[in-house]
This record gives C-alpha cells, sequence and structure tokens, in this order.
C-alpha cells in the first residue's frame, strides 16, 4: 500500500495547508489535557459561527511563548470573543495584564462571561474600539504584542509595535503564511485585496529588522515571533 505523501496539502483553491492534517490533528490531540468546559465552549462557538480563532496548538504556543520571557503585560490587536486572551491571561499570572481589543461590544462581553469562568476576567483590560487608536493612547512597553488585525494593516501594526516591546519581549503575529498565498505568484481567491501582498510586506520588515531576532513557524497558517534583542 502506498504511502501518503508528508507534503502539505492543497486546497481545491490551489492554497496550501501549511501542515498536513494528519501532523495537525496528532499536535492537537497532545494538548488535549487543556480540555475543560469553557475553553470548549469557545472552541464550539467558533466552529458553529464560522469565526476565525487561533485554535488549540497555536493557544498552547502562545502560552509556551508568554511564560518563556515571563510576560506580565501583554496588548492584543484584535481579540474577537477573548480566545488568544483565554491563554495570554494563563500566562501573566495573577499580577498581570492582558489589553485586549475588538470593535464590538458583543465580543466584550463574550469575553467576560467566558473568563469569569475561570476567574480570570480580572487580567483582562478589553477595550471596544479600532486596535491602532487604543494601542496609540497607551504609553505602556509590553512583554508581548500580539497581532491579529484586518491583515491589511499588518505592516501598519508592526510599524507601530516594534519600538514597544521591551528588550527581550516578543511580538508575535498570526495568519502570516496566509493559506500559503504568501508564495503564489498570482493569489487565488484572497480574502480582500491587497492582503496577501500587506502580509508579505510585513514578514518582509520583521526579517529585515536588525534589532529583531525572528522565526516564522509554520504551525496551523503561520506564526511568526519576533524577538526584540536585548
Amino acid at each position: 500500500m502506498p504511502r501518503r505523501p508528508l507534503n502539505p496539502s492543497r486546497t481545491p483553491r490551489g492554497t496550501i495547508d501549511p501542515v498536513h492534517p494528519k501532523i495537525f490533528d496528532y499536535l492537537t490531540n497532545l494538548h488535549r489535557r487543556h480540555d475543560e468546559p469553557v475553553i470548549l465552549e469557545m472552541e464550539a462557538e467558533a466552529a458553529a459561527r464560522g469565526f476565525p480563532i487561533v485554535g488549540r496548538v497555536v493557544g498552547a504556543f502562545l502560552e509556551v511563548m508568554a511564560l518563556s520571557v515571563g510576560a506580565r503585560k501583554v496588548f492584543e490587536f484584535g481579540s474577537g470573543y477573548g480566545y488568544s486572551a483565554y491563554w495570554f491571561s494563563r500566562a501573566v499570572g495573577s499580577s498581570g495584564t492582558v489589553i485586549c481589543t475588538d470593535g464590538k461590544a458583543e465580543n466584550a462581553r463574550k469575553a467576560r462571561a467566558y473568563l469569569e469562568r475561570v476567574e480570570r476576567w480580572d487580567r483582562i483590560d478589553f477595550r471596544v474600539g479600532w486596535a491602532q487608536d487604543v494601542f496609540r493612547a497607551t504609553d505602556a512597553v509590553f512583554d508581548v504584542i500580539y497581532n491579529d488585525v484586518d491583515k491589511d494593516a499588518y505592516p501598519e501594526v508592526w510599524r507601530l509595535a516594534r519600538e514597544r516591546v521591551r528588550p527581550g519581549g516578543l511580538y508575535i503575529a498570526d495568519n502570516t503564511l496566509w493559506s500559503g498565498r504568501v508564495v503564489q505568484k498570482r493569489v487565488v481567491d484572497d480574502v480582500a485585496p491587497g492582503w496577501t501582498e500587506a502580509i508579505r510586506e510585513h514578514n518582509r520588515l520583521i526579517a529585515g529588522d536588525q534589532d529583531y531576532d525572528c522565526f516564522l513557524n509554520p504551525i496551523r497558517d503561520g506564526v511568526i515571533v519576533a524577538r526584540r534583542k536585548s
């Protein structure tokens, strides 16, 4: 019986799954120890609504990255209803703060309902509004800045964030492979005009920045991690 190839699978529209689905299922199952009612309900809501969340594998990765730098202050550009904040709030501990942003008050309400149940809402500062405006209105330096806004804003967010990460801290951005569109000569089925090129520019800016060390982890849809040099 022939072996199933371990090359990334291609979707019908020509985009690419960066990680083979069987490998991704294996990674997901490794993190089943995190199963508990709130995280399962958050994941079920995302599946039912078609709402984009980072998912279990990336969530665990975000937590470990934050723990690795002893993060106490995290800023999220784009929080939805608090799924990524669920993981960051575990990492920052009882004395830490995660500033969340979203344009919809309903998502803030949902985040509170979920995170109160795990007794971590007191670690959350959820601000409803445009993430870039919220960030400009703060003057803090952060241990971790996480970016998951609309992709056309990725270069802008990097330029805003790069001076506000503390030395030794992290900038992290999701969707940096964009279902493989970043390698297409002719972009297939871009979500919105210019989004793929914006992600490419964002990745180039980070990779070329002499003040940061970076690695683009190909899990799920690509997660870039950039560490500001001390």
